[in-house]
């Protein structure tokens, strides 16, 4: 039996786990707007501690979203969640007390040491099937990206009103309501796969590191951020120099991310039916760059920018909602939190790269070699896809569970030595139990029998 569309436990699941982000997020966002000109009452303060401080938590986060996401595999997706959170709300704490910018380049490393992503990510692999899942990663992608245009627009303010500090405290009181979330809203599940992929060792990693096909995804998320950045080092001045004063660009960057949500919708509904995720990306991709020539061509025309920035998030918001639903639909089973760790990382370091290479590119070469270089990337991308695959053998199956009265993980187990069952998702109160599946083994008739027997 399966459901078209999100059910009513994936929508819960895809709002509650991209409020635990936005939370997070809207935090760490709202610092960056204003962190070089409230932090210059600190001791030891320079540009180069700036940099240092803003760098130090993508670094921690790239280190750590493997072993956190290992550890989600092994203790369980919630309690990884909201150790990183309380992390994330002391490294918050520690800064909002400093009075040396050495003690915020350490609260900045303790807020990056709570590295989530991987965890959340596989939590919401967990809660949903394999064909809507890129809608449950669209929600959360979109919900970051909201969380930026607003953190761009209440940063300023609120830090004029209670300084850097107040801030910092602000960020610690948002990543503990995040844990309530965790707590009260995230859907509980059972999750159970088969009995030698449940334990994962750090062996594990270097076969995941060979697949081609997890490869090209790795490299696809360290590219699709390296572009992100890579464009935000010079598009700014862009707009500048197109007619749009620094202090207005919130409001194009807010309606943009909206209307580009709206605009991808549709790749993914293509996507989805007509089983074209590879020629989907290689789309996407081709949009990117489309949106690249339009940045050089109308870089003096401010609608021309519009339009290249509306293309831009387009083909981002589907290939940021695209990659991590192949991951976890490629991963093997029980090892989709360390999957999404390598992933992560793989995020974070683009982003470091992105910057830091755009930035001695724009400095160097001008903005026209940052373009230029983005440009050289996608046709790369563009040549990495023509070997990506469709798991054409692995299918999602719904079914419902039957009143279970404690036995939840006798069930599960019965489900998952079922033969073509690859991963088991239980969620009682919800009564929806989610299998993953080798079509080529799989018989529906006989989990269909032990739910039965069960009931």
């Amino acid at each position: 039996m399966s459901q078209s569309g999100l059910t009513r436990t994936e929508l819960r699941a895809a709002f509650s786990l991209a409020s635990v982000f936005s939370l997070r997020m809207l935090g760490l966002f709202m610092i960056l707007p204003v962190f070089a000109l409230y932090g210059q009452h600190l001791q030891g303060y320079s540009p180069l501690w700036v940099g240092i401080a803003i760098g130090a938590y993508g670094l921690t986060q790239a280190v750590l979203q493997i072993p956190m996401g290992m550890a989600s595999d092994r203790f369980g997706r919630r309690k990884i969640i909201v150790l990183g959170l309380l992390m994330f709300s002391a490294g918050s704490a520690v800064a909002a007390l400093a009075h040396h910018i050495l003690w915020v380049v350490a609260g900045r490393a303790l807020q990056g040491a709570g590295a989530i992503a991987s965890a959340v990510l596989a939590m919401a692999a967990d809660l949903s099937r394999d064909e809507q899942r890129p809608k449950v990663m669209a929600i959360i992608g979109v919900s970051i990206g909201l969380s930026f245009a607003l953190a761009m627009v209440v940063g300023p303010v609120l830090a004029a009103q209670w300084g850097l500090s107040g801030l910092f405290w602000l960020t610690a009181v948002l990543a503990l309501c995040g844990i309530l979330v965790v707590k009260f809203a995230v859907p509980q599940v059972v999750h159970k796969a088969p009995k030698g992929d449940t334990l994962p060792a750090p062996q594990r990693l270097g076969k995941m590191l060979k697949d081609p096909q997890l490869i090209r995804l790795d490299l696809g998320i360290f590219l699709l951020h390296f572009l992100l950045t890579a464009t935000f080092v010079i598009m700014p001045a862009m707009l500048v120099n197109a007619g749009l004063p620094s202090d207005k660009h919130w409001e194009l960057y807010f309606p943009i991310v909206v209307v580009a949500f709206f605009g991808m919708v549709p790749m993914i509904i293509i996507a989805e039916k007509k089983h074209m995720s590879r020629q989907m990306v290689q789309i996407a991709l081709v949009v990117m760059l489309g949106s690249l020539a339009a940045t050089w061509y109308l870089q003096h025309w401010l609608w021309g920018l519009i339009a290249a920035l509306l293309l831009f998030f387009i083909a981002f918001n589907y290939l940021e909602a695209t990659l991590p639903a192949l991951i976890a639909r490629i991963a093997p089973a029980g090892d989709k939190g360390s999957a999404m760790g390598i992933y992560s990382s793989s995020q974070f370091l683009g982003a470091f790269f992105g910057g830091s290479l755009a930035g001695a590119m724009a400095q160097y070469a001008d903005k026209e070699g940052v373009l230029i270089m983005s440009a050289m990337l996608v046709l790369l991308w563009l040549w990495m896809s023509r070997g990506m695959r469709h798991p054409s053998n692995l299918k999602s199956v719904s079914l419902s569970a039957p009143y279970m009265a404690g036995r939840e993980e006798q069930l599960a187990a019965g489900l998952s030595a079922l033969p073509g069952v690859l991963e088991v998702n239980l969620m009682a109160k919800e009564s929806a139990i989610y299998l993953k599946v080798n079509t080529q083994e799989f018989e529906l008739a006989k989990a269909r029998a032990l739910l039965a027997e069960a009931g």
